[in-house]
């Protein structure tokens, strides 16, 4: 699968809501981050829908490198030692 543009090097803590969806950002392109904001449109790329159990906070992945979509594995270690 095709990682896509690092968007940040830091996980970007959310407070999320009991049964809300969320769409994550996959192509690292939305002005929204971390979320969607429709800039993967014409791209191989498509949102990640993740719908909260319970009200807390939670890391979603800004480096878009994560292997554990849509939140942080620690994978921009290895992005901020990179760059």
């Amino acid at each position: 699968m095709t990682k896509g543009h690092v968007a940040g090097t830091a996980p970007i803590r959310v407070e999320v809501e009991e049964g809300k969806s969320y769409f994550w950002c996959a192509c690292g392109q939305s002005k929204n981050q971390p979320f969607c904001d429709g800039s993967h449109k014409g791209s191989e790329f498509t949102p990640v829908k993740w719908t909260a159990d319970k009200t807390a906070a939670k890391f979603f992945c800004a480096c878009k490198q994560t292997n554990g979509e849509p939140f942080c594995d620690g994978s921009h270690k290895a992005v901020s030692a990179g760059a």
